[in-house]
């Protein structure tokens, strides 16, 4: 299978795990705020794991490769490149968090659609993960980061329903929602394994921006999350659980 083939279906498919996560919010309205930070931990823990093992380290090898001894240099540049990205999208969207609330410059749009932006702006530079993981050339590799991404997105899509169910929306609407805000993943893991695909200098630079993406979405929104109700060594712990499974499958598949 064509790696940009293989990179749209894979991310689609993680993309999808958001709706899959979202899934107990049509039998429960609530759930215990210990239980999902531990989930959301288990989340951040993923991404954490999945940044170092799966797109940094591949990163700077493919950029030794490229152009030797240069390929932490590159990696540092794309990282920093990945968090630039994400903090100005950040402040030039109008979005809200569940929390923290409004953030951006103003807006006139109806609060959901402003939930809405902000979690695309999150799962987006997942997307692009994945589809630069398929980039490299190693497929396994590029499945086992697939896999973790699809298992983070499950505890984000139960984090998204239950609160649209406080606002309000109906199960049926929550679990929709969700499902729709992983579905900007397939954009960018497209965008990812495209650009890498064609222009190959381009990958270890893509591993990278990917890379510092994920870490400023980890230490900007969902670390502080789970920190915010006072069940903060739960969700320690729920990092520690998942970045051992993220560096469990990486290994074991990749």
């Amino acid at each position: 299978m064509h790696p940009i083939i293989h990179g749209i279906i894979a991310s689609t498919l993680a993309g999808l795990a958001t709706g899959a996560g979202a899934l107990p919010a049509l039998i429960f309205k609530d759930i215990s705020d210990r239980l999902v930070n531990i989930m959301l931990g288990g989340a951040a823990g993923v991404m954490l794991a999945a940044t170092s093992f799966s797109l940094i380290v591949p990163g700077i090898e493919h950029g030794n490769l490229l152009w030797p001894g240069a390929g932490v240099w590159i990696v540092i540049a794309g990282m920093l490149l990945g968090a630039v990205f994400l903090d100005r999208i950040d402040n030039w969207l109008p979005h809200e968090h569940f929390l923290s609330g409004h953030e951006g410059p103003a807006s006139k749009l109806k609060k959901i659609w402003l939930f809405v932006i902000a979690i695309t702006i999150h799962n987006f530079p997942e997307g692009l993960a994945v589809g630069v993981g398929f980039g490299t050339g190693d497929p396994a590799a590029a499945t086992s980061l697939a896999i973790g991404i699809g298992i983070q997105n499950m505890p984000e899509g139960l984090a998204v329903a239950l609160p649209l169910l406080g606002l309000g929306y109906s199960r049926a609407k929550a679990v929709t929602i969700a499902t729709l805000t992983g579905l900007v993943e397939p954009l960018g893991g497209l965008l990812g394994v495209g650009a890498v695909t064609m222009f190959r200098p381009l990958l270890p630079l893509g591993l990278a921006f990917a890379a510092g993406a994920m870490l400023f979405v980890i230490s900007d929104e969902i670390i502080p999350e789970t920190h915010s109700k006072g069940k903060s060594r739960s969700a320690t712990f729920g990092v520690m659980l998942g970045f051992v499974i993220m560096m469990a499958l990486d290994n074991l598949l990749g």
